[in-house]
């Protein structure tokens, strides 16, 4: 039991990570630590990490998250005051210790691990219609037959609402999104994404953030590399590699819901990420306002 001890001390710690306001620069230098491995999704993690404050509106979407990383589980508050009683809370700039000690832990669950919305409808299966049509069994509208924005072919459009914590998506944005496959139709802000600062717009996070979403490692020749998947002469490209010459970008974007109709998922991901997170945020609001 020593060595398997031994062992476990020294593998790597999977953490997932709840980004809150002024989070997202210290998640990104964290995900260079040694020892640490940020993961995608709270199933495959050891550790709820929140990094940075979260108002109390998110704390159900926490909650959420907190029950769905498999036991046994910890959670680390960093820089962010709980909003349940699970876990330990760093006021520093260095949580390592503290991920450590809640790799070791048991989290009790906060709430079960269910979903949000019981079953509803007439049919069988929770549908509202005949047959296997229409309903929102959990809560969620079932597709529905409609033509494609692109060609004029009938697919399923399919509707949800993405974030606050989602991974691929800046931090605490929320969208209600149309999707048919992975060509978004429609798209609606919900709520803007978090402060993060004058921190968060400097090009070594912002350039981090979509190298990983690229799935590519921060090096500067594998970074370069990372352009030539990027389709040339697009915004996209233009502001990453802006962000690893050292520069700043300055750019807004247009309103999301005129932006993201006709998108991919993936070009969509990649366009978000390469706005400095204050001029999306400022757009986002704006939108709303208007």
């Amino acid at each position: 039991m020593s060595l398997l001890s031994a062992l476990a001390r020294g593998a790597e710690i999977p953490i997932f990570a709840a980004t809150g306001t002024r989070g997202l620069a210290l998640v990104e230098r964290l995900a260079r630590r040694p020892g640490l491995r940020l993961v995608a999704s709270p199933r495959h993690a050891r550790v709820l990490l929140v990094a940075g404050a979260v108002d109390a509106a998110h704390q159900r979407a926490l909650e959420r998250l907190h029950a769905q990383v498999p036991p046994p589980r910890g959670t680390v508050w960093w820089q962010a005051p709980p909003l349940f009683a699970r876990g330990e809370t760093v006021a520093g700039d260095d949580p390592l210790p503290a991920i450590r000690r809640a790799a070791m832990a048991n989290d009790p669950d906060q709430r079960p691990d269910v979903p949000p919305h019981p079953w509803q409808g007439m049919g069988p299966h929770g549908q509202g219609g005949t047959g296997m049509m229409g309903g929102n069994p959990h809560g969620r509208p079932m597709a529905m037959t409609a033509e494609d924005i692109r060609d004029g072919l009938a697919l399923d459009a399919y509707t949800a609402r993405f974030g606050p914590f989602l991974p691929m998506l800046p931090p605490g944005l929320v969208m209600d999104l149309t999707l048919q496959g992975d060509v978004i139709v429609s798209a609606h802000v919900a709520s803007p994404p978090f402060d993060q600062g004058p921190e968060g717009d400097r090009p070594a996070p912002c350039a981090a953030r979509m190298l990983r979403l690229m799935g590519i490692g921060p090096r500067a020749a594998r970074a370069r590399g990372a352009l030539l998947a990027l389709s040339k002469g697009s915004g996209t490209r233009r502001r990453l590699s802006a962000w690893l010459r050292g520069e700043e970008v300055t750019e807004t974007p247009e309103p999301l819901p005129d932006a993201l109709p006709g998108l991919e998922w993936a070009e969509a991901v990649l366009w978000l990420a390469s706005f400095p997170p204050s001029r999306l945020r400022a757009a986002c609001m704006q939108g709303q306002a208007a």
